[in-house]
């Protein structure tokens, strides 16, 4: 018998419990493992948008060009994080600048709350999912260990109605209860590493944003700056 088939033999042959156990411990594995390949994705993608946009930005093109470019690509799944934190602050600034009497100072703060408004949806979605790995990764040890426990405890249980005990009447059963922990920490490891991997590149992400929002706000404020001395 090949060691395969006998790890599949102690699961069939675990209690009920137990078998509910790694089940659950199996599924939030899987669930894991597809959040760590959309998070890499999703992540990568918004990186490699910022890095596009920024590059484009301070190439020292028309402000109202890039603008109507992305207006024109449009505000979907395509678009950058940072496209759309420029749009939302743009869009406010022009229309802030339309209405007649608006002071300056004014102008600017409303493209700036407006980029502020759009960071926290773009951070929002840069930490979606986040949570659960973090839940996988510190609860899965414990329920694999909750389901070792019952297991071993099941094994006892049965040894008490025994003449004699020796190893190889406990073996099987204490084996199987192993396997609960195993899954736990195989469901709880992979989680654990991803989540504090993404956490940090989310952060680092969001630094960026607000990094831009400031340095935007700057560039708005020479423009409104200069518009006023020149009218005067």
């Amino acid at each position: 018998m090949t060691a395969d088939v006998s790890v599949t033999q102690l699961i069939l042959d675990a209690s009920l419990l137990v078998q509910a156990v790694m089940l659950l411990l199996l599924l939030a594995s899987v669930s894991s493992w597809a959040l760590i390949f959309f998070k890499r994705h999703s992540l990568k993608k918004a990186e490699q948008g910022a890095i596009n946009f920024e590059d484009e930005f301070w190439a020292g093109g028309n402000l109202a060009e890039i603008y109507k470019r992305i207006n024109e690509e449009g505000q979907g799944e395509s678009s950058a994080g940072l496209e759309r934190i420029f749009r939302a602050g743009f869009q406010e600034f022009s229309r802030m600048r339309k209405q007649s009497g608006a002071p300056p100072a004014s102008v600017v703060e409303a493209a700036h709350r407006a980029m502020r408004v759009s960071v926290s949806r773009e951070i929002d979605g840069a930490e979606q999912h986040l949570p659960f790995l973090a839940t996988v990764g510190s609860v899965s040890p414990y329920v694999g260990l909750f389901g070792t426990v019952w297991g071993i405890m099941n094994s006892f249980r049965a040894l008490a109605g025994q003449q004699q005990a020796t190893l190889a009447t406990v073996a099987p059963g204490i084996a199987e209860a192993l396997i609960a922990t195993a899954l736990g920490l195989f469901a709880a490891i992979p989680a654990v590493v991803a989540y504090n991997h993404y956490s940090n590149r989310a952060e680092r992400l969001a630094n960026r944003y607000e990094t831009f929002v400031e340095e935007f706000t700057s560039i708005l404020e020479r423009h409104t700056h200069a518009a006023a001395t020149a009218a005067r």
